[in-house]
């Protein structure tokens, strides 16, 4: 067994896994693993650049994962970094501070390869079933949509995700059907996109759904009265409950969202766009219901160490 720390760093979040890995048959068994909202793509969408608190906060929490990395003793330690970081002018003052702290060097990766590390972790315990996927990661800058059954067979990144689009639209607490209908336009278009690359049209393919949002509007649906990961990997939630829950979120006040037992803080005034997504994206494809993993990108570069 080889002790692997695997770190995934987004536009919201960024996130921390510690676990052993068999490098034969690639099992991991978590130590550790965490979430930390920093905002690093605050303002990346309007001025390109990553801004100075953006910066600071991130850094804050790798000295914090530096610490946890050392005292599990992990041997090997992978550094990834998704849209906020692709988009940024100023992207080299971000790659040196983790470097400092971390000692290894972020990888900014391209969204294919974003997509193809989110279908790993979200499907390689599934595997051997048979079944064909259209694995969804919605991210804070992008939205990773991926076609395959044993391996990826199409995929398209686009960029469409919760906190690019709600600093685009600015849309209020309750939303307004305008600021709705602006954000769905961006939507539709982006999968538009997306459709040119992946086939969107259901074709009997399961659909798995992954990262914050998703994981939210499951915990939602579940009834949870606070986060519970295991309550909430693997749910299966009906299209209804996820239009049912977008309208009521696009309804309730900032203070209403937040009072959800299991919102995390960091994201409250982001599922309004993240929930959007995720209906249209049910609606595109027909889907009758979305697979809820909690199982993502992380442990797709958990697995890559392996």
């Amino acid at each position: 067994m080889t002790r692997v720390a695997a770190i995934d760093c987004g536009t919201n979040s960024i996130r921390l896994l510690v676990a052993d890995a068999d490098p034969v048959t690639g099992e991991l068994v978590d130590l550790d693993r965490r979430m930390t909202v920093v905002r690093l793509g605050q303002g990346v969408d309007r001025t390109g650049r990553l801004a100075p608190e953006a910066l600071e906060r991130t850094f804050a929490a790798c000295r914090e994962y530096a610490e946890i990395i050392k005292s599990l003793g992990a041997e090997k330690v992978r550094f990834v970094a998704t849209s906020a970081s692709r988009d940024a002018e100023n992207r080299d003052e971000f790659v040196s501070g983790v470097l400092e702290i971390l000692g290894v060097e972020p990888e900014v990766i391209t969204g294919d390869q974003e997509a193809e590390f989110s279908f790993t972790g979200a499907t390689k315990e599934l595997a051997g079933s048979g079944q064909d996927y259209l694995v969804v990661d919605i991210g804070g800058g992008s939205t990773e949509i991926v076609a395959g059954r044993e391996s990826v067979e199409a995929a398209r990144s686009v960029d469409i995700g919760c906190v690019r689009l709600t600093e685009r639209h600015s849309p209020a607490a309750p939303a307004s059907p305008f600021e709705v209908a602006a954000i769905r336009a961006d939507i539709e278009a982006a999968l538009d996109l997306a459709g040119q690359s992946v086939p969107l049209d259901g074709g009997g393919r399961t659909l798995v759904g992954l990262a914050g949002s998703v994981t939210t509007v499951a915990a939602i649906a579940l009834g949870l009265p606070e986060y519970d990961t295991r309550a909430i990997h693997h749910s299966r939630i009906p299209y209804e409950r996820v239009r049912e829950i977008t309208e009521s979120l696009i309804a309730a006040t900032h203070e209403e969202k937040a009072s959800v037992g299991a919102m995390h803080p960091g994201r409250v005034d982001v599922i309004v766009a993240g929930s959007l997504i995720l209906l249209a994206l049910m609606e595109r494809t027909g889907a009758g219901e979305v697979v809820v993993s909690e199982h993502d990108i992380l442990d797709g570069i958990g697995w890559s160490i392996a």
